[in-house]
């Protein structure tokens, strides 16, 4: 067998945010929202960090799974909403320590390797990609644990404000790989920085002092901008994959069967999948041209600005800020593709796979792509849907930019490893919040929040105080495990 994922598990905090009320709220069309982001969005409470939501991933996973804790060689973090500019994964690896020994369980290998890798939303396959290579070098025999967790926050009445959430995806990474094998040799890359698509300053944090304690992680973007960015990178990174493969690069797009690709929202991943395709075609020479040229007659489109932006290496022209339209004739026949057969072949039919239960997810930033995998292999375990064989694509994006195209084949025997993600589980026991709840959060008064009840999980105990001179801890989180046999 070949290395790859042999688990899946989640963890969603309880605060739970319905679009529909959030519509209400802000006198948003719901039908629009709930057709281009979704149905809703988890956040993390006062006693969340993207610590505790990482080390409540990685606990259930253990658990799910039945995993030896001294076989685990390589546990690595990703993430954009770390909180401590020294410590990372080394930080889950003690919460989990402690949790470990509680239950009579040995602990985590004192020789497993801690990295935290931060390239906003591509953390988590970047630590993906490493945990393979561990596994193939010095870590040979040993498994692996990659954990993706974020906290997405947007300012009240910013564009990005429906698009929020929290959570943590872990995985079981290992050499006999039970649910997907990977094969990084097949993997295209790319990465361009850009000034201004999407950041986080530190410069955000010069603010008054929150009631709760917590930074609030609101990042810097430019959405128009930052959609090409999304477009640009994984075009580039689409098109290296496909030009380590033999034969017609555009065939791909039909016998690939299933992809998934980074959602910060529910419209964006068919996008990007159909600017690919519309990429490739112009690429392909004068048959895809030709084809190319039908789609733009039927729509009522000159081929020949449709093609000429589709053919330019960057859509920026040498320009790195901005805030416009960076395809705009592919813009409109993208508009006339998304009600022809093309779309129900080439994106509907690829998308499809537990793209309806994601809708309940939000934004998870690094942990949204692992995610969806983890949807996709639930969805088509309870339909009854046959993957073994199946050629997957998974297709991950980091805003500023990079993104990497990793192939994927569905195991043979993935049911079996299927049935225990956990999915539906931590979708369980939501806390809707009210408006009156949902802006005291984003305001940090903590005492104006409905309570939660954690079971078997981490949470911020306390928060150091100290600043000398005899001991220091100030802002040090302090953690502890409730609940739980």
């Amino acid at each position: 067998m070949a290395s790859g994922i042999s688990g899946l598990s989640l963890y969603l905090p309880q605060y739970r945010v319905q679009l529909e009320d959030w519509s209400r709220w802000n006198d948003e069309p719901w039908n629009k929202i709930r057709a281009v982001v979704g149905r809703s969005f988890r956040m993390r409470g006062p006693q969340h960090s993207v610590y505790t939501l990482a080390a409540n991933a990685v606990w259930r996973l253990i658990q799910d799974y039945d995993i030896d804790p001294a076989q685990v060689g390589f546990l690595a973090l990703g993430t954009e909403s770390s909180s401590d500019n020294s410590a990372g994964a080394v930080i889950i690896k003690g919460m989990i320590n402690e949790a470990l020994v509680a239950h009579g369980q040995s602990e985590l290998a004192r020789d497993c390797e801690v990295p935290e890798f931060k390239q906003a939303c591509l953390g988590g396959v970047y630590g993906l990609k490493a945990a393979l290579r561990f596994l193939a070098t010095d870590g040979v025999g040993r498994q692996a644990i990659v954990v993706s967790a974020d906290i997405a926050e947007y300012a009240i009445g910013s564009t990005g404000e429906p698009t929020q959430g929290a959570g943590a995806v872990a995985m079981l990474v290992n050499g006999d790989a039970d649910l997907l094998e990977i094969d990084l040799a097949e993997s295209g890359s790319d990465s361009q920085y850009r000034v201004a698509d999407f950041r986080k300053p530190f410069a955000r944090f010069r603010q008054p002092e929150r009631e709760d304690g917590q930074l609030q992680d609101l990042p810097v973007f430019n959405g128009r901008y930052s959609t090409t960015c999304y477009i640009d990178a994984t075009r580039h990174a689409v098109a290296a994959m496909l030009a380590k493969r033999p034969g017609q690069s555009i065939d791909y797009f039909t016998e690939v069967d299933s992809v998934f690709i980074h959602r910060p929202y529910h419209r964006m991943p068919a996008t990007g999948w159909v600017m690919s395709y519309l990429f490739t075609l112009a690429a392909d020479g004068p048959i895809g041209q030709a084809q190319l040229r039908g789609y733009c007659a039927d729509a009522g489109l000159d081929a020949e600005p449709v093609l000429a932006e589709l053919l330019a290496d960057s859509p920026f022209e040498g320009q790195e800020l901005g805030d416009g339209e960076g395809y705009p004739w592919s813009r409109k026949l993208r508009g006339h593709l998304l009600h022809s057969e093309v779309w129900d072949r080439i994106i509907s039919t690829k998308l499809g796979l537990g793209a309806e239960e994601m809708k309940d997810l939000g934004n998870l930033y690094t942990a949204a792509l692992p995610a969806w995998l983890a949807a996709g292999l639930v969805h088509a375990h309870h339909e009854g849907i046959e993957l073994a064989g199946n050629q997957w694509l998974a297709l991950g994006y980091g805003s500023g930019d990079a993104a990497e195209a990793i192939p994927m084949r569905v195991a043979v025997g993935w049911k079996q490893a299927a049935a225990k993600i956990n999915f539906e589980a931590a979708l369980r026991g939501p806390i809707d919040l009210t408006q009156e709840h949902y802006l005291a959060l984003h305001e940090g008064r903590r005492s104006d929040l409905p309570p939660l009840t954690p079971h078997d999980e981490f949470v911020i105990d306390r928060v150091g105080i100290e600043n000398g001179p005899d001991f220091y801890d100030l802002g040090i989180e302090y953690y502890r495990h409730v609940g739980g046999a």
